[in-house]
């Protein structure tokens, strides 16, 4: 019978090899799932295997939670609602590769996790990540065009990674203003710069492809639909290339859009239009982000700000 403990490298290795998940993630996920066997069978006073797994009441896996939160070193509640994802994640595994299901799961619910200060990065960081593609001998002329479009969407227009990629044949050339349907069905105006409409046209004339206007714009290197992924891992490689912190997403250029446009004098219910939020108080958060950064930017060039 398979160990619970071999059940989790099968896990780690289906993560790294199958789905590429990150090393870091594979790290954090595999130190989880250890702490997690190690809970279960100091519980429980045995060696589990995977059919074990399979009966894991909601009741130890909340204990399992519990430990976590009153250890020497205790986990906040985004770090356990994190590690909650991961146990969700090894039972799926589970549940689909090793025919080991376990409705239990289900039942239990993390900490509530207050949500977290959007990160922006600075304009420099945004040039940067805009202007690498091009730098990148490994692709082709029309995919580091195709990528520096997406991302100057992303930055320019404060688009939604699927926003941006949902854009048709039919949109461009970019008119002076796109008409978006985000989250919740929810329409808004967003005016393009003359900078976004260039860089959307860059990549309209160097891409090989002949696409109907319905055919959605943005193309991965085989011609299918560019996928939210590729956007993800490419952002990834050009922070790595820039020396930019994790915090550098596709989704910070959208946060950074929003802080950005905060710094120059826009006001909150323009960003709130402009960014297509349901809530002004989604909004306020980029305010709070800008004073903390003025703050900042204060204490250390201020010459009475240590006094």
């Amino acid at each position: 019978m398979t160990s619970a403990r071999a059940a989790v490298g099968l896990w780690l290795e289906h993560l790294a090899k199958e789905r590429r998940a990150s090393p870091r993630t594979v790290e954090a996920y595999g130190f989880a799932a250890h702490r997690y066997i190690t809970f279960l069978e100091a519980h429980r006073g045995e060696t589990l295997g995977v059919s074990d797994l399979g009966g894991v009441a909601a009741g130890e896996i909340r204990a399992w939670l519990a430990s976590l939160r009153q250890a020497d070193k205790p986990l906040s509640p985004r770090s356990l609602s994190q590690a909650l994802s991961a146990m969700r994640t090894f039972h799926r595994f589970l549940d689909r590769r090793l025919d080991t299901p376990n409705p239990a799961v289900a039942l239990v619910r993390g900490p509530r996790v207050k949500p977290s200060m959007p990160r922006p990065i600075s304009e420099d960081q945004a040039r940067g990540l805009l202007a690498e593609p091009s730098l990148d001998p490994d692709r082709e002329d029309w995919e580091a065009a195709r990528d520096e479009a997406v991302l100057t969407l992303l930055y320019g227009c404060g688009l939604r990674i699927s926003e941006a990629l949902s854009l048709t044949r039919a949109d461009a050339p970019l008119p002076a203003s796109l008409r978006i349907t985000g989250k919740g069905s929810k329409t808004r105006i967003v005016p393009v710069l003359p900078q976004v409409a260039a860089a959307v046209q860059a990549y309209l004339d160097a891409a090989p492809f002949v696409l109907e206007g319905h055919e959605p714009l943005f193309r991965a290197k085989r011609g299918g639909p560019l996928s939210p992924r590729h956007v993800q891992a490419t952002v990834q490689a050009l922070r790595g290339r820039l020396g930019l912190p994790a915090s550098a997403t596709p989704h910070a250029l959208r946060h950074s859009f929003a802080t950005h446009l905060l710094g120059a004098g826009a006001d909150l219910r323009s960003i709130q239009e402009l960014l297509g939020h349901a809530s002004l108080s989604t909004t306020q958060r980029y305010a709070d982000v800008d004073a903390a950064a003025l703050l900042s930017a204060y204490s250390k060039a201020h010459p009475h700000a240590a006094g």
